[in-house]
């Protein structure tokens, strides 16, 4: 009789879990990968999604058509809500006990609010497509409202919108909607004008973009400047009601605001009871073990894992997938080195034809920059179909300033959590 093939559970389909699954495509392994959503997501491009520039699915694609090739891996829709490792089993929601091997935690991570959860019904984050579709929703219904608004104080707080946190998620989102706002929208509107809309980027720390070289924050802070964005830096936010947000004295009147300015881990740590950072995220070994559980691997928004400057890791795809595949060849016995992660740079865009890039000691800002940036993300859409739709798509919204997925949806209920009124009042 031969011997069973190990089993492998993967839990999360981001670029970490999918990355390991298909590494270990055709290997002599059992991989059982677990997600709760049936799709895999492209989440650097989920701005676009909220800012009407891109649909839903041209940055996802369900899982099962990605691995429908692959015999040896199995996909399950459902949730995990604990593990016990005594026993190797991962517990699901609806198909109870998991037996496993080998462990990978991929979990991912959601808004964190600082101890404010109560700012999330007013500040949705950007994690998923309903996310995503919920801003989108929230921007375009505002803009509906202002177009018939008489009073000057509803039209102003209508036209009003603010992101909240000055990462490349924020840096993007501001830029993307001053560009919706102040040139797509006021060409289809006839009482908005370029002038009517107001965009404003909130920043806790001293620039934005911290990650990024200061010279690069800097042509970063004047790019959105360009577009009409109004940066404010050294502003932590202290409220986020309905109608406005606090920063220290000064309050913003506005309807609609994202928040783009902290993540939490997953609660991973916790089944394990694993050490972790105030993000949650579990301290791993070098080689992205659990400390005390040697056949469990935690990887890219779950793990803390230090870099050569004892920093950790950035949550950002490229060391999500790194990790993922290098977790793959451990399982397969061909790799016994540390993981180092390999960087690639960091890139953020700034609106139409503006980006920032950095690569090692090449830095580079503006339309090259910009070029640069949408080749690369175009690149790694593989196994999308979409490679093809969204090149277009961004064609068409380069030269004709439109956006080509500007829909609404469930208007009455937005309306009525915009304006905090009865839709029509």
């Amino acid at each position: 009789m031969s011997e069973r093939a190990p089993r492998v559970v993967i839990v999360g389909a981001g670029f970490g879990g999918l990355a390991a699954a298909k590494r270990l495509v055709g290997k002599r392994v059992d991989v059982t990968l677990v997600d709760r959503r049936n799709h895999h997501l492209f989440q650097p491009l989920l701005y676009q999604v909220a800012t009407a520039a891109l649909s839903p699915a041209d940055i996802a694609a369900p899982i099962r058509s990605i691995l429908s090739s692959a015999p040896n891996v199995r996909v399950l829709l459902d949730e995990v809500v604990g593990i016990e490792s005594s026993s190797n089993q991962v517990i699901l929601d609806r198909t109870g006990p998991l037996a496993f091997d080998w462990l990978i935690l991929s979990t991912g991570a959601c808004h964190s609010y600082f101890g404010q959860d109560h700012w999330a019904s007013h500040a949705p984050g950007l994690k998923s497509i309903e996310d995503a579709v919920d801003i989108r929703r929230r921007v375009l219904l505002a803009l509906e409202l202002a177009e018939t608004e008489t009073d000057a104080t509803r039209r102003r707080r209508l036209l009003t919108f603010v992101v909240i946190g000055g990462g490349p998620t924020g840096v993007e989102m501001a830029g993307a909607i001053a560009e919706l706002a102040r040139r797509s929208a006021s060409n289809d509107f006839r009482s908005i004008t370029p002038r009517c809309s107001r965009v404003v980027l909130v920043e806790a720390g001293s620039r934005v973009l911290p990650a990024f070289p200061p010279p690069l924050s800097l042509k970063a802070e004047q790019a959105l400047s360009e577009l009409g964005v109004e940066v404010l830096v050294n502003s932590p936010v202290s409220n986020v009601a309905g109608d406005h947000v606090a920063s220290g004295r000064v309050q913003i009147p506005a309807h609609t605001v994202v928040w783009a300015a902290g993540v939490q881990a997953s609660p991973a740590a916790q089944w394990l009871k694993a050490e972790h950072d105030r993000q949650g995220r579990i301290f791993v070994e070098r080689d992205l073990r659990v400390p005390d559980h040697d056949r469990i691997f935690a990887i890219g928004d779950t793990a803390n894992v230090p870099s050569m400057d004892g920093q950790a890791l950035p949550a950002i795809a490229p060391v999500a997938k790194q990790q993922g595949r290098w977790v793959a060849d451990q399982i397969l016995g061909r790799c016994a080195m540390p993981f180092a992660y390999r960087s690639f740079g960091n890139l953020a865009t700034i609106g139409r034809s503006k980006a920032v890039i950095e690569w090692g000691n090449y830095q580079q800002s503006g339309f090259i920059a910009w070029l640069i940036w949408s080749l690369a993300h175009i690149w790694f859409l593989v196994g999308f179909r979409s490679r093809l739709a969204v090149g277009i798509s961004w064609l068409w919204n380069y030269f004709t300033y439109q956006r080509s997925a500007r829909l609404i949806t469930d208007e009455a209920v937005s309306s009525s959590r915009i304006l905090g009124r009865e839709a029509g009042a």
